[in-house]
């Protein structure tokens, strides 16, 4: 696999869990060709929106292996799935996931340094998880808002471009601006890609230089952003309206996500259970369901608008 990924979409991929709540693999099977078939350019196997924190480490690894197996060389596959404190027990938990076959292990950026620890320690901790991982397996950083948001920093970032090891940064600063214009800056030219993970400042951040979209909305309507990362710059009348729709659409993460995500999946055909780990019970509001409806209704025009 070339691990000089493509830009596009990334979706952040929800689990599917029987009504047990154990793992549903084969509704997993049928999700990764849900992505797929939607114009996915790779995956993001386990992340917070995979309820990672609330998955085994054995767990973590074979929804991974299921997952490359079933893309099998399609997209590429990512994952991260580190979620200890302790940088020896995370080194333990990687290497798990590294044998997983993902094309590249995605780090969380605040496992490496405490909220109040600077980024010389962060640096010092990535070093040694660097040197404790196979040099052949390429890295990635993901600003995980859970339990802290860490932004990467100037110099972080320099380090990672530096090393020629990161390939994939999922940024969710929310800032076009300041960090991402500063993060664009420094990656340009290396072998490192952005992908936004915010919707309302995608547009400008693909003509800035990002590489595409990796966030929560993935999971509604990810056909509308793989048109909008294949049309910026070609369709820009088309692509100005779009957004406007996709950033207001976004307000659903708000909603009792990730199960609104799972509903919107279902009533696409996909036989996924509207029930979630995070969540001691998992009850849909009658106006969640209706916003739910209305998104996939208005998420099916404009596609058949932007079509014409």
């Amino acid at each position: 696999m070339d691990h000089e990924f493509a830009g596009g979409v990334w979706p952040v991929m929800v689990t599917p869990f029987t009504k047990d709540r154990e793992i549903d693999y084969e509704t997993l099977k049928k999700l990764v060709d849900w992505y797929i078939d939607r114009g996915s350019s790779g995956l993001f196997a386990v992340c917070q929106s995979s309820e990672m924190f609330y998955l085994s480490l054995d767990e973590r690894v074979k929804i991974t292996k299921e997952i490359r197996r079933q893309a099998n060389g399609r997209v590429p596959v990512i994952t991260s799935g580190h979620i200890s404190y302790s940088i020896s027990e995370q080194i333990r938990e990687l290497n798990e996931m590294v044998s997983s076959g993902a094309d590249a292990v995605i780090l969380l950026s605040n496992r490496l340094a405490a909220k109040d620890e600077s980024d010389t320690k962060l640096i010092e901790n990535l070093k040694v998880i660097m040197n404790n991982l196979p040099d052949d397996i390429p890295l990635g950083f993901y600003e995980c808002p859970y339990p802290y948001k860490r932004i990467l920093s100037k110099e972080v970032i320099e380090f990672c471009v530096k090393s020629e090891r990161f390939c994939f940064l999922k940024d969710t600063s929310c800032s076009m601006n300041g960090s991402m214009k500063e993060k664009l800056s420094i990656i340009k030219g290396s072998r490192m890609k952005l992908y936004n993970a915010n919707t309302a400042t995608l547009l400008e951040s693909l003509r800035k230089g990002a590489a595409g979209y990796s966030g929560v909305m993935a999971n509604f309507h990810p056909e509308l952003y793989v048109w909008l990362t294949d049309h910026w710059d070609s369709e820009q009348e088309k692509s100005e309206i779009l957004q406007g729709i996709l950033t207001m659409s976004s307000f659903i993460e708000l909603k009792n996500y990730p199960l609104s995500a799972k509903y919107y999946i279902k009533e696409t055909g996909i036989p996924i259970q509207v029930n979630t780990r995070k969540n001691n019970e998992d009850v849909l509001t009658e106006t969640e369901i209706s916003e739910i409806l209305q998104l996939k209704k208005l998420s099916e025009e404009t596609m058949k608008l932007l079509m014409k």
